[in-house]
């Protein structure tokens, strides 16, 4: 069994492989003078001026990424990527209390009542004491009495101060002065209705609450965990899991700010700092709560962490719903950058990131016009670009390394699911497309919510 740094060391020497290899495929590296010199004409003259601006315009539109691939490579490599299981640094019985809460729109109460019986259990095992969870639903999902577990039914009639909708209203409520039961010493882990604890996550957001030097905090989640409902979507999804390894672990870890935002679930927050903040955060805070929120946080000096430890979700289950998914997260994340709410410091990364999606359309345009309409490029500036192609290559990759078990799927169909990956990279560009197209031209303030719940099969 190779040691977890072992594991780390190798999985670096990969991603260097990666990127050279891409590196030279692409021209990012020119290794003979006959492909140094390929470009002897100039494009000012052969394309005109209008075309050939609107050429290296494109061209420089690639370079929007670069942010979020240097956080992405320097979490990928500065920090263990394998660690063994989570180790508590305190008592259990010390820790402050601790509520799990749950959102949901009631649509799929069985699952709801079977995830709070897992988390239950999980948390049991665990050794947690001090904790309760509690399912905030705008249709009631008939959760059985029990004393660790609270329901709460969000009126229809609840309005917020600045008519908050959706996901941001219902969190709202929750925070409201005859709702609350939490002290603002206590801390609150943040569940979507699919989100599955494990014990390595309890420990560390045990650990995180003990710490108690941060507000707030999140941690990995993975997708591909017992069964794979829509094998597309789960290994496209690999893309997120090196997400949060990379980008998201080094902005929290390192600079202990959401640079670039962060996710929805697995979000801890200590109570008062939350309350502080609140989701009640009008129409625009309402499609990207989690973005807006962190925004807020951070413009309020509040400081972030990585909590180690994995949660489980699913992938979307069809093409349809990823698409959606990734339609309204387009459009909420363009509803903050653009918000008044938010200062320009503060949303600066996050606008850059946001508009390399954007434009996504237009950069993607480069693969055909490089093809049909060379230009020259300072050699620094193809290096950068190969650069930034082979990293995000390179993530797929890793994700379904740090998602599928090995010893589970053994060496074949786990080489498969690695190339599964690899084959899913166009069609992502293309579904990806769809969705900012989709997204700047449709609806802003739909809430789409995928489907989360397995039929059964029936036998007739």
């Amino acid at each position: 069994m190779l040691s977890s740094w072992t594991k780390h060391l190798l999985h670096c020497a990969l991603l260097v492989i990666v990127i050279s290899v891409f590196e030279i495929w692409s021209g990012g590296i020119k290794l003979s003078a006959d492909v140094q010199n390929t470009f002897n004409f100039n494009p000012w003259e052969r394309y005109g001026l209008v075309w050939c601006f609107m050429l290296y315009l494109l061209r420089c539109l690639t370079f929007l990424p670069l942010p979020q691939v240097l956080l992405n490579f320097g979490g990928l490599t500065l920090y263990n990527a394998f660690q063994d299981k989570v180790v508590l640094k305190g008592s259990p019985l010390l820790a402050p209390f601790i509520c799990i809460r749950i959102v949901t729109r009631g649509d799929y109460p069985q699952l709801v009542k079977a995830n709070v019986a897992r988390n239950m259990a999980r948390c049991l095992e665990a050794g947690l004491e001090n904790f309760i969870i509690e399912v905030v639903t705008d249709k009631s999902v008939g959760l059985p009495e029990h004393r660790r577990i609270r329901e709460v039914v969000v009126p229809k009639t609840y309005k917020t101060k600045t008519g908050a909708l959706f996901k941001s209203r219902a969190l709202q409520f929750c925070l409201e002065d005859n709702i609350n039961i939490l002290a603002d010493c206590d801390w609150i882990v943040h569940l979507d209705e699919e989100t599955l604890l494990t014990e390595n996550s309890i420990r560390g957001v045990l650990n995180f609450v003990l710490d108690g030097k941060h507000q707030f905090g999140q941690g990995l989640i993975t997708y591909a965990n017992e069964e794979v409902v829509n094998w597309f979507t789960t290994l496209a999804d690999s893309f997120r899991v090196a997400d949060d390894m990379g980008k998201l672990r080094i902005q929290l870890s390192m600079f202990h700010k959401p640079l670039l935002s962060w996710k929805g679930s697995y979000v801890v927050t200590q109570l008062g700092a939350e309350r502080d903040i609140s989701f009640d955060n009008g129409l625009d805070g309402s499609i990207a709560e989690d973005c807006f929120f962190a925004m807020r946080a951070a413009r309020e000096g509040y400081t972030f962490n990585f909590i180690e430890g994995e949660m489980w979700e699913k992938s979307p289950f069809s093409l349809w719903d990823f698409i959606q998914q990734r339609k309204r997260w387009l459009q909420g994340i363009l509803l903050v950058v653009h918000s008044a709410a938010i200062p320009s410091k503060t949303k600066i990364w996050l606008a850059l990131s946001c508009y390399s999606w954007v434009t996504l359309p237009l950069s993607t345009s480069n693969l055909v016009l490089a093809r049909y309409y060379p230009i020259p490029c300072p050699a620094i500036m193809d290096f950068v670009c190969a650069f930034i192609a082979g990293v995000n290559i390179y993530m797929y990759i890793f994700g379904v390394v740090k998602s599928f078990s090995l010893y589970r799927f053994g060496v074949l169909k786990f080489t498969l699911c690695i190339i599964g990956a690899l084959c899913t990279i166009p069609f992502n560009v293309i579904i990806e497309n769809v969705a900012v197209i989709w997204g700047l031209f449709g609806n802003k303030y739909k809430f789409y919510v995928v489907h989360k719940e397995i039929k059964p099969l029936v036998t007739v």
